[in-house]
């Protein structure tokens, strides 16, 4: 088996289809290495990964957004074609077996990308007698244990 791990950015929104009862998520990722060629010149080299993410879980679709960071997951594969003027082409594709989101682009790279962190789920503690900190004469230096 082959496993290929990816971390880029969407090039676009993410797309749900349904193909045959069944969903999948189609975005694409991009990845630029950056490097210096024989002159010394830093250049840019851009890979971009079309991603189909077969899941009921569709609720992820709507945080995969243009210009979000992610992690992405899965089994590649290459498709060959003939472009219409006869010239072979090849794309890379995965087949992704799981998706994380780490951030946004945000105005930074001209990407328009609107996620944002989830807001953590809010919790708050019962009131109870136990003394505040404040509260405290004990020395914190004598430990229980």
């Amino acid at each position: 088996m082959i496993k290929l791990q990816v971390i880029g950015n969407l090039g676009k929104d993410a797309i749900v289809n349904n193909v045959n009862g069944k969903n999948v998520i189609n975005f694409t990722v991009a990845h630029t290495e950056r490097y210096k060629d024989a002159q010394g010149n830093q250049k840019d080299r851009t890979t971009w990964v079309d991603c189909a993410y077969w899941t009921d879980r569709t609720a992820v679709a709507p945080y995969l957004k243009k210009g979000t960071q992610v992690y992405v997951e899965g089994q590649p594969d290459v498709r060959t074609y003939t472009t219409q003027d006869g010239r072979q082409g090849a794309t890379l594709t995965l087949r992704i077996a799981s998706v994380q989101l780490l951030g946004s682009r945000g105005n930074e790279g001209g990407g328009s990308g609107s996620y944002q962190q989830p807001p953590a789920a809010s919790y708050s503690q019962p009131a109870s007698s136990a003394p505040a900190a404040s509260d405290i004469t004990e020395p914190l230096d004598d430990l229980p244990f």
